[in-house]
């Protein structure tokens, strides 16, 4: 036998790892502390989260701090601020004077005196259309009329507008420019009716004493649970009529109505077609017959209602005041289930909470939160397209101005000429309707946008009137060698 030592076996030996196999163990602790931290850092950031989401939910749950305790006779909006400080934020914006294309007005100064203490007023309209005095000749609107201001100031404009000075205005007047809902209570001993009615027969001195803030929270909002509540006796009573004719008995619109339809029926108690009935001046909402402008004329013609003699013709014309209701009851917005508040009011973001924007304003002036919530266009785009259906609207109405103007002057001259006025009888009804036709858009404070259509066939109805009006004076004024011929007998 040889002597050789057997081989070694490497397969059972046991040498030292290789850097290259402690590589693969390294990195693999590393993930799993990696992976650890990771998870740590999302524990926190999760119990971060959930903890923000409580607190957020507890503040949407408590919206505000009652600082102050509110009651049902709570009129200073001040002091519902101190309940709501971002509500009344915005509220105390509606001061702002932005001017858009065809609505808003621009701050004009002028000299404060003891019967103007105003130092800052807006543009007159009177001066931008003079035709403006031809239509409303013989009335106050013919002495001051001038653009809209913010709800700041619908009170302290109403009260030192030169129409005071012009006519004597009644208490109605104050029905719309002021808070009056406790002034409504005082006056009835609890009941606004009573009280709406006791206003309705005041000198507007009088009820301006009853007054001294502008539209107030207690106005559309109920003092303990907030709840939007629409507190002019004049719009239940216009709004339970209007509702008989969709054969709705007994509305009641604080009992009856959705939530959406109160975001715009609280704006709807002012911003309307009315008229002052009867001796006591009491402030109707003449929809009986429906909204749309001829079922207002109709009732007119029923009621035999005239609001003064036009000081040219003799005709006995009505003065349309500011329908927005009934003409956004005719757009394609009220149609689509859209409230005046979502487009004039929108909401807004503060943290948890959505709010009402209570800085009441053109929507052209917050296109992102007014216009593109629903319409996926750019805010150029969605400007350019109201500001089109605007200028369509104004031109239009310029034309029907330009007509009813026409008119005007031919039955002046007709009586002038000599022609008796029961001749010139329908030929003035036609002014009756061409005049409120066109002041129902002329008055209306969306030049056409809240309802393009029906703006349009208004003013075609209008031009149509006026020229009817013209050929109908065709049949009775004679021509100078007719006069002459008359005169001589030959």
């Amino acid at each position: 036998m040889t002597d050789e030592k057997p081989e070694k076996d490497e397969t059972t030996a046991n040498p030292e790892p290789t850097k290259e196999a402690k590589r693969p163990r390294l990195v693999g602790l590393k993930i799993v502390v990696l992976v650890a931290v990771l998870s740590f850092l999302a524990a926190i950031f999760g119990v971060y989260m959930l903890t923000n989401i409580i607190e957020r939910k507890n503040e949407a749950r408590n919206p505000f701090f009652r600082v102050v305790e509110l009651t049902d006779d709570t009129v200073d909006p001040e002091i519902w601020g101190k309940n709501f400080p971002l509500q009344y934020d915005g509220y105390k914006k509606t001061v702002d004077q932005v001017r858009t294309r065809y609505g808003g007005s621009e701050a004009v100064h002028r000299t404060p005196t003891n019967a103007d203490p105003r130092s800052l007023v807006s543009q007159s309209r009177l001066e931008e259309d003079p035709r403006l005095k031809t239509m409303w000749d013989g009335y106050a609107f013919a002495v001051d009329f001038r653009e809209e201001r913010g709800h700041a100031y619908m009170l302290e404009d109403q009260t030192f507008t030169e129409r005071q000075t012009a006519a004597r205005q009644p208490g109605t007047c104050i029905n719309c420019h002021a808070s009056v809902y406790v002034a409504y209570k005082k006056l009835g001993n609890g009941d606004i009716f009573k009280g709406f009615e006791a206003i309705n027969k005041m000198p507007y001195p009088e009820a301006r004493k009853q007054t001294n803030h502008p539209v107030s929270c207690i106005d559309c909002h109920n003092p303990q649970t907030m709840a939007l509540r629409v507190t002019r006796p004049a719009f239940m009573e216009g709004i339970k009529a209007f509702k008989a004719t969709q054969g709705v008995e007994d509305y009641d619109v604080n009992r009856d109505a959705s939530r959406q339809e109160m975001r715009t029926f609280v704006c709807g108690q002012c911003h309307v077609e009315y008229y002052f009935k009867g001796e006591d001046k009491r402030l109707t909402y003449p929809w009986q017959n429906g909204l749309r402008v001829e079922n207002i004329m109709e009732y007119y013609y029923e009621v035999a209602h005239k609001d003064w003699t036009h000081k040219q013709t003799g005709a006995e014309v009505l003065k349309a005041q500011h329908p927005e209701f009934e003409m956004f009851n005719q757009g394609i917005h009220s149609r689509a289930g859209v409230s005046c508040a979502d487009c004039h009011m929108p909401y807004r973001r503060e943290g948890a909470m959505k709010i009402s924007e209570h800085h009441v304003k053109s929507p052209l002036l917050s296109i992102n939160q007014s216009c593109q919530t629903c319409h996926k266009a750019s805010e150029d785009e969605l400007r350019n397209r109201v500001e089109r259906i605007q200028t369509t609207t104004y031109n239009l109405r310029s034309i029907a101005m330009d007509a009813l103007v026409g008119l005007i002057t031919s039955i002046k001259e007709a009586r002038e000429s000599g022609v008796p006025d029961e001749q010139l009888a329908v030929a003035k009804d036609f002014q009756r309707k061409a005049q409120f036709y066109l002041d129902f858009v002329e008055a209306e404070n969306s030049m056409g946008f809240h309802a393009p259509q029906e703006a349009t066939r208004i003013l075609g109805e209008s031009i149509n009137f006026s020229l009817q009006g013209q050929l109908e004076l065709k049949k009775v004024v004679k021509s100078p060698a007719e006069v002459a011929m008359l005169a001589t007998g030959h």
